[in-house]
């Protein structure tokens, strides 16, 4: 299938590893172009050679009020063109409700949350028809996940707004889609498994609950996140689309 994704730019926030470097590779594989950030100006720099000609690297940090305006004008100077973003940050700190600090759910809600919003924002006032703002939210949005109480608080409440946000902008022909991802082989997830006495015991604990008893592969979820921007799925909006082998149960 052609993705209709040649010569299209995208934002891809969060890209210097993870998910967000995963959806970034895709893109570019598939004859899209790519604005990819991070908070270090070295690794994003080096993330956009790994991508090759059709990528530029950014360091911002997503909670910084300035980061959209710089962000959508670099993709315009390097590529002519801005065609959506997808809003990929690092997971907030773990922790149980008792254990995180007033200052910890501040830093996490401008980083995850407010940074975010303000992103999709900018986005919106930018966007021709045909546009697409994506954000990379996690299983947590439907089920809370133990030991990530920050992740559980800020994650759905950021899928309400991008529901709210695909009525909005439906009108204008701006799409809106959510991807969220389970146990993706990822050194974050890697991290988060280590944090157990038996980082092996875990991880072969939660493949026990996964149906197809596996962790899924960074492109895996890297495709996924491709389709969701490109023409291709030009009729799907509002979306918020699991990316994780079955993990979640309902509906």
């Amino acid at each position: 299938m052609d993705l209709g994704l040649k010569d299209r730019v995208y934002v891809v926030t969060g890209a210097t590893r993870g998910l967000g470097n995963a959806a970034a590779r895709e893109l570019v594989a598939d004859g899209a172009k790519v604005v990819v950030t991070g908070r270090d100006e070295e690794r994003a720099a080096a993330a956009a050679k790994a991508l090759g000609p059709d990528a530029v690297g950014v360091a911002v940090d997503n909670a910084d009020p300035e980061a959209p305006a710089r962000l959508i004008a670099a993709a315009r100077k390097a590529f002519g063109r801005f065609d959506g973003v997808l809003v990929s940050v690092g997971g907030p700190p773990p922790g149980f409700a008792a254990d995180i600090t007033d200052e910890q759910w501040r830093a996490a809600f401008e980083s995850v949350f407010l940074g975010a919003v303000r992103l999709a924002r900018a986005a919106a006032a930018e966007l021709e028809a045909g546009g697409v703002i994506g954000f990379v939210l996690s299983g947590s949005v439907h089920e809370p996940i133990p030991g990530l109480t920050v992740s559980n608080g800020l994650r759905p409440g950021l899928a309400g707004f991008a529901k709210s946000l695909s009525d909005e902008l439906g009108p204008r022909g701006i799409r809106v889609v959510g991807v969220l991802p389970a146990r993706i082989d990822t050194d974050r997830v890697r991290e988060l498994d280590g944090l157990s006495a038996d980082p092996e015991a875990t991880r072969a604990a939660n493949e026990s609950r996964i149906p197809l008893r596996r962790y899924g592969a960074p492109e895996e979820f890297g495709r996924v996140a491709a389709f969701l921007l490109s023409p291709a799925a030009s009729y799907l909006t509002g979306i918020m689309v699991p990316v994780d082998g079955g993990m979640r149960h309902g509906f």
